[in-house]
């Protein structure tokens, strides 16, 4: 390959991963050409994507980037996974593993960590849903708490409905010492 398409191939390798802080990485070849369009599509219906890529290349386009770390192992044939959630682009590939046994699941990593992780381990994280969603339930979780306690939401809905009652019907509201 001349210079001039290895550098092609660099920078498009740098325009596409240079500013990303997440990817995962996997195996494709084993897959006929139709297998894999068919996992490479149903990936797509999620937002998720995939390319293959030539590591020399990659090592050498994503030197001094966030994942630079990753690009060091690359080994044998491998494929970028990008998405909007690497931990929900983890459970899908290894939920669509089942049906395409012959990927193979390589590594990856996520928001800027250093730390490169198995598919498989990242799958078992939480995704940034579920986190907010644990966020949420502690904020709320005493509120609620308190509410319950107190029952005070159903004697307060009750005096304002009697208050609107009493006025209705055109009656005075004196005021209770």
């Amino acid at each position: 390959m001349s210079r001039v398409v290895k550098e092609m191939i660099e920078s498009d390798i740098r325009e596409r991963y240079g500013k990303m802080d997440s990817a995962l990485v996997i195996n494709v070849l084993p897959l006929t050409g139709v297998q894999a369009n068919m996992f490479r599509g149903e990936l797509l219906k999620k937002g998720i994507e995939v390319h293959v890529v030539k590591n020399s290349a990659a090592r050498r386009a994503l030197t001094g980037t966030a994942l630079a770390p990753l690009a060091e192992k690359l080994t044998g044939p491998c494929a970028f996974v990008t998405g909007p959630s690497m931990v929900e682009a983890a459970k899908e590939i290894i939920h669509l593993a089942k049906d395409y046994p012959t990927v193979e699941m390589k590594f990856g990593l996520t928001d800027g960590e250093t730390d490169v992780l198995t598919i498989e381990d990242m799958a078992k994280r939480r995704s940034l849903k579920e986190l907010q969603g644990e966020v949420v339930m502690i904020f709320m979780s005493p509120a609620r708490r308190i509410a319950g306690q107190l029952k005070v939401g159903s004697k307060v809905a009750g005096c304002v409905k009697a208050v609107a009652d009493k006025l209705e019907k055109g009656e005075t509201i004196t005021k209770v010492a």
